[in-house]
């Protein structure tokens, strides 16, 4: 997979498209999915260009997963879900979709299904009392 510096992601972190933002910082971003799995659905992504973890440099991937595990404490102090799953794709074939290395921080509950990505949108104004809540914990 090559990157593309045209993907969603990449977008949002040149504030070329806005986003719910959690946490910033001068190596990470984070932000809640606008098409959530589940209340709560965070992505956590690398400023650092790179499709994958394959390709992603290892100071990189420290700091991606040091705010991943920053933004799961967060979701686990806002939201008190009984579990916390972590997902991170790499390549078409393992289902990702966008071509930028990204963590997603998933408040689980027993009973929900899910599958890899959810199919319908949500409105900023809807998920804005999610975040609110997430970074107050943070």
């Amino acid at each position: 997979m090559t990157y593309d510096p045209n993907n969603i992601f990449a977008k949002i972190l040149r504030k070329e498209l806005p986003c719910v933002k959690l946490y910033e910082d001068e190596d990470v971003l984070s932000f809640l999915d606008i098409m959530p799995q589940v209340e709560g659905h965070t992505l956590v992504i690398p400023k650092e260009a790179a499709c994958d973890i394959l390709q992603l440099s290892t100071t990189s991937a420290s700091r991606l997963i040091m705010a991943t595990q920053r933004i799961a404490r967060a979701i686990k102090s806002a939201l008190n879900p009984p579990g916390i799953m972590l997902m991170q794709l790499n390549g078409v074939a393992a289902g990702q979709t966008v071509p930028h290395i990204h963590f997603h921080v998933l408040p689980r509950h027993a009973g929900i299904d899910m599958k890899l990505h959810a199919r319908q949108m949500v409105d900023s104004k809807t998920l804005e009392p999610v975040a609110a809540r997430i970074r107050a914990a943070l």
